[in-house]
């Protein structure tokens, strides 16, 4: 394969056969189930990086299921989302994600930077009760649920929120482990439909878990509880902030010497000895 044909066809990995196919990225039927909980502001600020700013002790926590999605197929999300503000703007930077499908994994963190892991999250309707559970591996790390469909809510007040600016910070790092992108993102999501949208009595309980730390930002009390039916596009990003654009150049490394087998700070196998003569 010459030069300009890995240039054209560079958009995602791998080369010739990419885990996700270009947008735009469509969701059709895309359902959402938030429960907004008060918790600690002390420890929003301190996930939350610069020069975003944290003004209420306020969390979303979202499962999201998404059966007709553009290039993604069939997959249920969860995660947290934290208002805050930017330039004027309020909107929500996207803490953390859990989801059960490769292709939106690789799309995320690759396009957007999305804080994507591999995860077990279910949404769905159980007798009177609105369902999400989220398990990392065989462990359950968050329960919600919310008496189903309730109360109508307003389909305008819901699509304002929807179209409300997202912020991520992307990081993709050099080959020798140095940060080579680190990036605050914003992006919108667009053309928004609602379908439905309700409101009822709601809880969440979040467990501690090493590798998804979602407890970590406590429920100190839940404030509502909210289930949307939507059609939308999630709209690329532009990048708002560049973390690296006063920082030097990247340079190669200096070489690394690494202790050999012969014990003499090289790997090189020394030549043979010189014979005495006799």
């Amino acid at each position: 394969m010459k030069e300009p044909e890995v240039r054209s066809r560079a958009f995602a990995m791998p080369l010739t056969s990419p885990a996700f196919p270009p947008g735009p990225y469509r969701f059709v039927n895309r359902e959402f189930f938030v429960v907004t909980y008060r918790t600690d502001l002390d420890a929003l600020r301190a996930v939350v990086p610069e020069p975003l700013e944290v003004f209420q002790p306020i969390v979303k926590f979202e499962f999201i299921r998404m059966p007709d999605s553009t290039g993604f197929g069939d997959y249920t999300e969860s995660g947290q989302v934290i208002p805050v503000r930017f330039g004027g703007w309020e909107g929500a930077y996207v803490h953390a994600m859990y989801l059960n499908d490769h292709p939106p994994i690789a799309g995320g963190r690759e396009l957007w930077g999305f804080p994507k892991k591999l995860a077990s999250p279910a949404l769905g309707v159980r007798k009177d009760t609105l369902l999400g559970v989220l398990k990392y591996g065989p462990v359950t790390v968050a329960v919600a649920t919310m008496g189903y469909k309730h109360r109508t809510l307003p389909h305008e007040k819901i699509a304002q929120a929807l179209a409300a600016p997202n912020f991520l910070l992307k990081i993709i790092p050099h080959v020798d482990g140095r940060p080579r992108i680190c990036e605050l993102v914003r992006y919108w999501c667009e053309d928004i439909t609602v379908k439905g949208a309700w409101e009822g009595p709601a809880a969440l309980e979040l467990f501690h878990h090493a590798l998804a730390p979602v407890a970590a930002l406590p429920v100190r009390e839940v404030i509502s509880g909210t289930h949307v039916l939507s059609d939308l596009t999630l709209g690329l990003g532009t990048v708002v902030h560049d973390y690296l654009a006063s920082r030097e150049p990247l340079r190669e490394p200096e070489p690394v010497q690494r202790r050999g087998m012969w014990g003499n700070g090289s790997n090189a196998v020394p030549s043979s000895p010189k014979r005495r003569s006799t």
